[in-house]
């Protein structure tokens, strides 16, 4: 027999199991290694973290390095083997790029492997925490809220369990589940708990045939890698048929098919930006790396470029705000009640739901016995109903929870009472009884959370650096109020009771206007979310419960503090293992100096894309061939762009993201290019009203685009601290010295050849001031006119 249901047009079946495994005593030792030796483990796919063969293949097989392979036998055919030192660019791009990645995907497996789910699982009739890749077909496993399912099975025993299978149905609604209820992986428990034995493991389970982890995949590439991914594929159609047209109108017009070749093969070697490519990655690479250095566990490596601009971070309170280690301060019981009677009641309450959240525990610590009631139901916590409780045989009901939702007819002194709690930051939990539908207020129990030392100083920090903080929370909003005040948010009187709202409220109008709000369900929190982004904002979410996984789902970039729901770690693209809420600060300036550093190198790459593009059109109508061949550009390429971008890239560079990454980049390249083409083609019209070789026209062509290649470098190094003024001198004196000892080893004759002396002293006197020309004029009149969205 199958229970089944159905997800678009796939059937979810879960088969029932052909033996029933024991729920006291497991499967035994011969058992478990019977299912091991028939592979019936609970392998899981993994996602973020690419094999080794996976990361040189990805490096070593792409597009442009297929064209650089065929340029490269193309030039080894001609005999001119010099002009193949293009190739040691692209053999450093993909070492380091590959080693890199490896860095990065060994450090993150490390960290990922010590922060490993495991579940509680009945073996040899003892409870064992098992990681999840162990568990088994016909495992009994222990559920509790919070925890992801790790595979397909049947409920065998139920205490109330409820479940979420929104990232497999899409529906947000809570399941109750029951005995021979089916269970699915992918989804999480958010109340209750069960045993499940389960059914369907590892490849055979419904989601790994999907190759859908729990974990959502947040939309595809990042914005940074769209644009560059967008620039490659224009550059895929535009490359080789401007290359061959280009060869065949040379070849036409010389004859010479090596010249042809050598000169198109320059063409199209300026025409790739591979760099751009590598170095985005290995950025992306090297923030990882950087992040798990300081226990922070990257799930998704696009995640690190939306967490640079996100520019409104919603925060649950307790756990992010607050340390989550929560203490009962007082009991106040109701007239005719006792506080101890209060105390036993909420005990037993903990004791047959087997909570295990930090309220539960809060109460545990007061050590009061138990009632040894015969318990008929079990009323388990749930995020939406916001309380717990339990029915006994006699009928009589228990309930304990948020006042504002389980008292029916509060009187005005227990209404004061919880707002006089609230307003000094009490979390505030009611306890009473029900029989034959008549309710008695047992009394007020008055939980104390403890704000973060630092932080003060994180949410000043992230309020200077333009983010906009809300608070998000399922406590009293009062109570809210005043712990983020505490905590240094501004602005937390301006607050709304969630509960109070009409089905009907504009969300988009309600984020508007407030900062904190409180009363939330799981369900209102993610449509909180999804109203900040319907109004343009790019929305970052922390939390570490269970309630705030559909919310951290519909974020752009989501933070789960470790240690609290196995659901929420899931669902997160950075896990703060060491549960530092501190550790934004860190993150988001990873995030910021990686985008910000790409965003500013990317046009050094770009400035010879657009000029060997143009050139190559002009010199196709013109039917010449092209100016100069690849080996004479291999040491400009190296000094203005190879190098100094790499050491630019690790500068810090923490402002935020200006969002404008095409009109930052064109800025620099598409002055610089037109500078080339300028200086490039009054240098061939010089060369030919002068008759001089082939050799000094190529010479003086190639020593132009270093110039302009060095204005550029010198503009996007601003400012031009000691360090930066030494990698650029360095670079000059190595630029000088390739143009004057470099004859045989890349074709450049001498710069200091006194013939053309005034030649060169002009092209050096006229860079500078054609290249700020240039970005004044097409910043005036071209750049200011643009939409660049």
């Amino acid at each position: 027999m199958l229970n089944q249901i159905t997800v678009g047009k796939h059937m979810i079946k879960v088969k029932k199991p052909e033996k029933y495994t024991n729920i006291d005593s497991g499967l035994t030792n011969q058992e478990f290694n019977e299912k091991v030796s028939q592979g019936l483990t609970n392998i899981q796919i993994k996602k973020l973290s690419r094999s080794i063969p996976q990361i040189l293949a990805d490096n070593i097989f792409t597009l442009f390095n297929f064209l650089n392979l065929v340029i490269a036998i193309l030039i080894a055919w001609t005999g001119s083997y010099r002009n193949l030192f293009f190739l040691g660019p692209v053999l450093a791009n993909i070492i380091i790029g590959s080693f890199q990645q490896i860095r990065s995907k060994l450090t993150i497996d490390k960290i990922n492997l010590v922060n490993e789910q495991e579940f509680s699982t009945i073996r040899n009739n003892e409870e064992v925490k098992v990681p999840i890749e162990e568990l088994v077909e016909d495992d009994i496993v222990i559920l509790k809220r919070g925890n992801t399912i790790p595979a397909d099975g049947i409920v065998r025993s139920s205490n109330g369990l409820q479940t979420n299978e929104s990232s497999i149905t899409g529906e947000s609604d809570t399941i109750e589940k029951f005995e021979d209820d089916s269970v699915y992986s992918g989804s999480f428990a958010i109340a209750g708990q069960a045993r499940v034995q389960l059914t369907q493991v590892g490849m055979n389970s419904f989601v790994s045939k999907l190759s859908n982890a729990v974990s959502r995949e947040k939309g595809s590439d990042s914005v940074l890698m769209k644009i560059i991914n967008n620039i490659i594929k224009i550059l895929t159609y535009t490359i080789v048929p401007i290359g061959l047209i280009l060869f065949f109108r040379s070849f036409l017009k010389n004859g010479d098919v090596s010249q042809s070749i050598l000169g198109t093969s320059a063409s199209v070697i300026g025409m790739i930006p591979e760099g751009l490519v590598l170095l985005t990655a290995v950025a992306l690479a090297t923030g990882a790396y950087n992040l798990s250095k300081k226990k922070i566990l990257v799930r998704s490596l696009n995640a690190i470029e939306t967490l640079a601009r996100v520019d409104t971070l919603c925060l649950d309170k307790t756990g992010t705000i607050t340390t989550g280690k929560l203490n009962v301060k007082k009991i106040s019981p109701e007239k005719g009640f006792s506080e101890e009677f209060v105390k036993q009641v909420a005990s037993t309450i903990v004791e047959e739901t087997e909570e295990t959240n930090a309220t539960a525990q809060a109460i545990k610590d007061l050590k009061s016995a138990a009632f040894k009631d015969k318990v008929k139901e079990v009323l388990p916590f749930s995020s939406e109903t916001k309380y717990s409780g339990y029915i006994a045989e006699s009928g009589t009901k228990y309930k304990m929870g948020a006042p504002e939702f389980i008292i029916d007819d509060p009187s005005e002194e227990t209404n004061k009472r919880v707002q006089e709690a609230a307003e000094k930051g009490f979390r505030v939990i009611a306890v009473l009884r029900e029989v034959d539908e008549k309710q008695d207020l047992l009394g007020l129990i008055f939980i104390s959370d403890q704000v973060r030392k630092q932080a003060k100083s994180t949410f000043s920090y992230l309020k200077n650096q333009g983010i906009d903080l809300k608070i998000i929370s399922g406590d009293n909003p009062v109570t809210v109020s005043n712990v983020a005040s505490q905590a240094g948010i501004d602005k937390t009187d301006n607050y709304i009771d969630m509960s109070t709202l009409p089905a009907d409220t504009d969300y988009s109008e309600l984020v508007k206007k407030y900062r904190v709000f409180g009363r939330v369900r799981p369900n209102e929190k993610s449509d909180l979310i999804e109203a900040m982004q319907k109004n343009g904002l790019t929305v970052g979410m922390t939390g570490d419960g269970v309630n705030d996984v559909l919310a951290m789902r519909k974020s752009d970039c989501s933070i789960a503090i470790a240690g609290e729901s196995d659901a929420a770690e899931a669902s997160a693209d950075f896990v703060l293992l060491n549960r530092n809420f501190d550790s934004m600060i860190f993150m988001l300036n990873e995030g910021r100096r990686v985008i910000n550093n790409v965003e500013r190198v990317a046009s050094l790459y770009l400035i010879k894309t657009i000029y060997s593009v143009v050139l190559s059109i002009v010199f196709i109508f013109l039917g010449s061939g092209y100016p100069f061949q690849p080996s004479q550009l291999t040491p400009v390429n190296a000094l203005t762009v190879g190098i100094p971008t790499f050491i630019l890239a690790l500068e810090p560079n923490y402002r935020p993201p200006a969002g404008r990454f095409m009109r930052n980049v064109m800025e620099i390249a598409l002055p610089a290019a037109i500078c080339n083409i300028i200086l490039l083609l009054t240098i061939q019209g010089v060369g030919n009203w002068a008759n001089l070789t082939y050799k000094s026209t190529s010479t003086m062509s190639v020593f132009a685009i270093g110039l302009i290649g060095y204005c550029a470098l010198v503009s996007i190094s601003n400012p031009l601290i000691i360090r930066k003024k030494v990698m650029i001198g360095v670079s000059m004196l190595l630029f000088v010295i390739a143009f004057t000892y470099s004859d045989k080893l890349f074709g450049l004759q001498s710069i200091f050849d006194l013939h053309f002396t005034f030649i060169y002293i002009s092209i050096a006197l006229l860079s500078w001031p054609l290249f700020m020309f240039m970005r004044e004029v097409l910043g005036r009149r071209v750049f200011s006119r643009i939409n660049w969205k």
